[in-house]
């Protein structure tokens, strides 16, 4: 165990952490020169195209160093390549409870972002060695000086504990993992039951689901039978084994090491990231920290054509067997049918999840404006608390004290010149600040709380829009807090189309309702009488467009005769006109829907 070392590396989306763990790979001949690609970790297509990892990856590598006597000694060196986005934040602090230390990787161009500031934080709180290194710095405009001030700042450490490397050439390298060996402790055994921490897992189509684990205290064999405390299952280890990067079966995994475990459960709910193993006879405590992760964004998920709905419901099935965070259940649109109503971790989580199902099913989808889950408190007590995902769950006024909605805390990194539109773009989605830090004399971190709902459909663009690109957001669930919430209802030709109703808030009604009704009239076509268009919450209306009729020249078959037979024609279609608006029905085409609906 002493020549154990079990680390991961922690970094801002695209600062080189999977590229620096395909060096480690090459240096530690763990994968011939034949196997290796570039990042190699990253198994999915999404995750190589966008260059981010999406899914947390493990691997063990042995690496010789020559000690203080000169004599080679061997070292067992565990890394976990984490994910930066800040959807997948549980999944890190899951990852960083599995290890001692953390190389926390800094871009030499782009310096301390919000994402390195977040998982810092998460790395601090499990009491981790902290190893900061500085990537990249072959890039041209790579700043390696004010970066280090940077780190040294943020740290209290000294500047020559900051290694720097490149990990596209290499350079530094070699450095980097001698100083995983020299300052990240060995494993320490906390007992002598068994109990090991689930980090992840997947779904194997012929072996069921693979749980990732990291051993705390006592030993796994191939054939033991054993319990998840979280879920209450029992099932027996079919088989155990390291990541090399592929599985790599053994007979037991014994105490601070990393590895796998075969369980035969057809349901990755079944084995929750954060529970614990234990064996079954001699059954230990759960180890700290296990929470069910709750979805954040919702959104329906509809296919195109009605036909494909067997395929979608299929491919949704399949998707939930391998990412245990996504929730769904069946929904009916009048607008666009059948589909479902599904919960995500966040937008990026929801673009990968609809993006799968494009491409590895082949489905043609419409997914509508993501939204929020609400809590509605009940005045009579004993019905307790009613969480809703749409405006159609929205009860009564009657049954309804108070609406609570989702709240954040948000820290945006910037360029102290774009201060000012940032302030105002969290104003406008109904922030509040908090305090206000200096990196340096040109880099600054904002401190705010924002309500989810003004975060989750176009702020991270507008963001970049007016900072230049050089802001970066990280946020985290804060609590439910009191919110005047009320259901914007869509009018046409005074009817209501529950498929546009949307839940807003009362200050931000006018807006929206504008920005639908607008849509609507440059989408629906003319017909022979006016359309009203209006938004409205309850019996007023807030917003409101018209459709001129179309105009039919009823006087062109006239010839001769005095101006009375011409003005009775236009009197006739006049009132033809007004009785078609009371009893004409307006039919609403496709694209109408797709318009609004669609993010």
């Amino acid at each position: 165990m002493n020549n154990i070392r079990n680390f991961c590396i922690i970094a801002h989306i695209d600062h080189g952490k999977s590229t620096l763990a395909d060096r480690f790979l090459e240096l530690t001949n763990t994968v011939s020169k034949r196997d290796m690609k570039e990042q190699l970790l990253d198994t999915m297509d999404l995750e190589r195209e966008r260059g981010i990892t999406i899914k947390l990856q493990p691997v063990r590598m042995e690496f010789r160093i020559q000690n203080s006597e000169l004599r080679e000694e061997n070292f067992i060196l565990n890394l976990i390549d984490t994910p930066g986005h800040v959807d997948f934040t549980y999944e890190v602090s899951r990852s960083l409870q599995a290890v001692e230390g953390a190389i926390l990787l800094v871009d030499a161009s782009q310096g301390i972002e919000a994402q390195t500031l977040a998982n810092l934080y998460l790395a601090l709180e499990q009491d981790l060695v902290i190893i900061p290194v500085i990537n990249k710095i072959d890039l041209p405009n790579a700043n390696v000086e004010k970066t280090r001030q940077e780190i040294v700042k943020l740290l209290g450490c000294e500047a020559d504990e900051i290694l720097a490397a490149s990990g596209k050439t290499g350079q530094g390298v070699e450095d980097v993992l001698r100083a995983v060996v020299e300052r990240v402790p060995a494993p320490l055994i906390h007992g002598e039951k068994t109990q090991a921490l689930i980090f992840d897992s997947l779904y194997d189509d012929y072996r069921g689901v693979v749980v990732y684990v990291r051993v705390v205290s006592g030993e796994i064999k191939k054939g033991d039978i054993i319990h998840l405390i979280g879920s209450k299952k029992d099932t027996h280890a079919l088989e155990v084994g390291t990541f090399k990067p592929a599985f790599s079966p053994k007979e037991k995994l014994l105490a601070g090491e990393i590895g796998y475990i075969v369980t035969g459960f057809k349901d990755v709910a079944q084995a929750r990231v954060g529970d614990t193993v234990t064996h079954a006879k001699d059954k230990a405590s759960a180890l700290p920290g296990y929470k069910q992760v709750q979805p954040m964004v919702f959104a329906g998920i509809f296919p195109e054509s009605g036909d494909e709905y067997p395929r979608l419901r299929d491919a949704v099935s399949e998707i939930r067997l391998t990412d245990a965070s996504l929730s769904f259940e069946s929904e009916h649109s009048p607008a666009l049918g059948f589909g479902y109503r599904c919960g995500f971790l966040g937008m990026l989580h929801m673009e990968i999840i609809a993006e799968r199902l494009r491409r590895e099913y082949n489905l043609h989808l419409v997914i509508t404006t993501p939204s929020v889950a609400y809590e509605i408190i009940s005045p009579l007590k004993r019905e307790g608390v009613l969480v809703i995902h749409s405006p159609v769950e929205l009860p009564e006024q009657s049954k309804i004290e108070q609406i609570r909605e989702p709240w954040v805390k948000a820290e945006v990194v910037t360029p102290k010149e774009y201060i000012g539109p940032i302030m105002s773009l969290i104003q406008q989605r109904h922030g509040t600040f908090g305090n206000t830090d200096y990196l340096d004399e040109t880099r600054v971190v904002l401190h705010f709380e924002v309500p989810l709902a003004g975060l989750i459909t176009d702020f991270y663009d507008k963001l970049k829009s007016v900072s230049s690109g050089y802001a970066s957001l990280n946020y985290e669930l804060l609590d439910f807090r009191r919110a005047d919430i009320a259901r914007l209802d869509i009018l046409v030709a005074e009817e209501i189309v529950e498929a546009f109703s949307v839940l807003v808030k009362k200050e931000d009604a006018f807006e929206i309702g504008k920005q639908i009704v607008k849509k609507l009239k440059d989408i629906i076509p003319k017909q022979q009488f006016v359309i009203k268009l209006q938004a409205a919450i309850g019996g007023k209306i807030v917003a409101a467009e018209r459709i001129t009729a179309m105009r039919k020249d009823v006087t062109a078959k006239l010839y001769g005769g005095d101006v009375t037979r011409k003005r009775k024609l236009l009197e006739k279609q006049k009132k033809g006109k007004k009785r078609m608006m009371g009893i004409g029905k307006v039919e609403i085409p496709s694209k109408a829907f797709l318009e609004v609906l669609k993010r």
